[in-house]
């Protein structure tokens, strides 16, 4: 039997440990990840469009009209579906590239990745400000796993070792350096094959009690 977990390319097993804090898409109303899935296709297809001027006019009434009808939908932070629904790639945020959980336990995460067209920095390559995205996302999320309490990222650093390639299947990893009262340091990787694209160093700081 197939779970909806595995479906979206997230090992069932590993449900427990990287839904935590989260809600899962049962909550949601039905549709919503397909929505999601919708607007990102949106972003790629927008992004790769050169639209004669009567098409840009007719999307442009289009969006504009979605966006008054969501507006009296507006809830706050903590009552939105986006960013909570945890076994989806993102958490269900379109911002976010695709991240397929693979492997995760308390110590160590890994997983794919292919930068749609919506990331092109260009000449084929990705933009270097959403590879930070992808290694906050996995980095952030291992951080917080384990039964570990909730922490923030205190700072990333990302270092470009060869241009990361859009629409082509990556592997990244995210691994615990090691832990020091509320300081945990985490260090991730990016590989195109066996071909390094890029590193990253974090340091996640535990939240105090009261702090948002």
């Amino acid at each position: 039997m197939t779970t909806d977990a595995q479906s979206r390319g997230t090992p069932a097993g590993l449900t427990s440990t990287w839904r935590a804090g989260g809600s899962p898409v049962g909550t949601a109303p039905r549709g919503f990840a397909e929505m999601i899935d919708a607007l990102r296709t949106l972003q790629n297809r927008i992004t790769a469009a050169a639209p004669p001027r009567d098409l840009v006019a007719e999307i442009t009434r289009t969006l504009t009209d979605l966006s008054t009808r969501l507006e009296p939908h507006t809830v706050d932070e903590h009552a939105q579906i986006t960013g909570h629904l945890a076994e989806l790639p993102g958490r269900g945020q379109a911002m976010a590239p695709v991240l397929h959980i693979d492997t995760a336990d308390g110590d160590r995460a890994g997983g794919r990745v292919a930068f749609s067209r919506f990331y092109l920095g260009g000449s084929g390559a990705v933009h270097g400000g959403a590879i930070p995205l992808l290694f906050d996302e996995i980095m952030g999320r291992l951080a917080n796993s384990g039964g570990r309490k909730p922490s923030r990222t205190a700072y990333l650093h990302v270092d470009y070792r060869s241009v990361t390639p859009v629409e082509a299947p990556l592997r990244v990893d995210a691994w615990f350096d090691h832990e020091d009262g509320r300081k945990r340091l985490l260090k991730g990787a990016l590989y195109d094959g066996e071909r390094l694209c890029a590193e990253a160093q974090g340091l996640f700081v535990e939240l105090r009690p009261g702090q948002p």
